[in-house]
This record gives structure tokens, C-alpha cells and sequence, in this order.
């Protein structure tokens, strides 16, 4: 499924990462994922909420930098290959990853797994199974 993301670029200090998190805490928005990428001078902090909206908004008004990125979200087998299986039908594709990052969830046999590829329709209808080898493709949801 494609979902929002909220990428929010911050100075790489301490606070910064707490002052995103108190927005989100006092606005009761719910935190399902996030990943960090950073250099010596900044951050690049991405999360999956559930009202990205709103998120976005209340973010801006604490004068963050905030951008909104179309992702896929799925789930996958929590099992050795589980992952590869999904990113080989990408590569077969001549899909790009641009980045990826993954998480387990509550049911020991799944994962959930955010991918930011160069084209996303495509990428969702062979994760889905639309343009495979007629096999099942992983459930889209968040």
C-alpha cells in the first residue's frame, strides 16, 4: 500500500530528536515506525504516523523543516528470505530501492517493511502480484 511519510530534517544536536518526539506526544499522534539517517551536521528523521496530515502540520508549526514522501508499507514473513524474495521481484523489474528499513511486528511470523523505490505504482502492482510469475505477493497495509 502506498502511505505517507513524514521526513523531517534536523540539526544533528541533542534535543532536536525530543523536540519532535514532545510535538507528537502533546498532539496525540501515534508513532509506527522511523528511521534515522544522518551526517556530522544533520538528520533526516522519517516516521510513519497515523494522521500524516495533521502531522505534517503540527510539525511545521514548531518551525521544523518537514516534507511528506509517498512510501510503500507491506508485510512480510518474518523468516530467512522472507525480504529477498520481495526485493528480487523489484530487481527482475529494474525497480530502484532508494532506501528501506523494516521493523518486526506483534505476530512473530511477520515483519513490516517501508521501501521508497523510483517508481512507486509499479513497485505496488508487482508486490501485490499484479506483474509476477502468477505467485502471491506479500498483504499491503499499515
Amino acid at each position: 500500500m502506498i502511505i505517507k511519510q513524514i521526513s523531517v530534517f534536523l540539526e544533528n544536536k541533542p534535543g532536536t530528536l525530543a523536540q519532535v518526539l514532545t510535538v507528537l506526544g502533546e498532539n496525540n499522534f501515534n508513532l509506527r515506525a522511523l528511521s534515522v539517517a544522518d551526517t556530522a551536521d544533520f538528520g533526516i528523521l522519517r516516521l510513519v504516523v497515523n494522521e500524516p496530515d495533521k502531522v505534517e502540520q503540527a510539525l511545521k508549526g514548531a518551525s521544523l523543516a518537514v516534507k511528506t514522501t509517498p512510501v510503500l508499507a507491506m508485510k512480510i514473513s518474518d523468516k530467512p528470505g522472507g525480504l529477498l524474495a520481495e526485493v528480487n521481484k523489484l530487481t527482475a523489474a529494474n525497480i530502484n530501492i532508494e532506501y528501506i528499513y523494516a521493523f518486526a511486528a506483534a505476530a512473530a511470523d511477520e515483519a513490516r517493511v517501508v521501501l521508497k523505490v523510483d517508481d512507486l505504482a509499479k513497485a505496488e502492482k508487482i508486490l501485490n502480484g499484479e506483474k509476477t510469475d502468477g505467485g502471491d505477493g506479500p498483504n499491503f497495509y499499515w
